[in-house]
């Protein structure tokens, strides 16, 4: 059985970016909230 993966709008991953800009949360708080990986909001 194949997985399929998500995709992202670039509107969704530019709000996100924003976020981590702002500071106000950390990156994992962030990811948790939006249900995606810490590490590739690093990336």
């Amino acid at each position: 059985m194949s997985v399929k993966r998500k995709s992202y709008s670039a509107d969704f991953k530019a709000k996100l970016v924003l976020e981590v800009l702002q500071g106000e949360k950390t990156v994992n708080e962030i990811a948790s909230s939006y249900e995606v990986q810490a590490l590739s909001l690093r990336n």
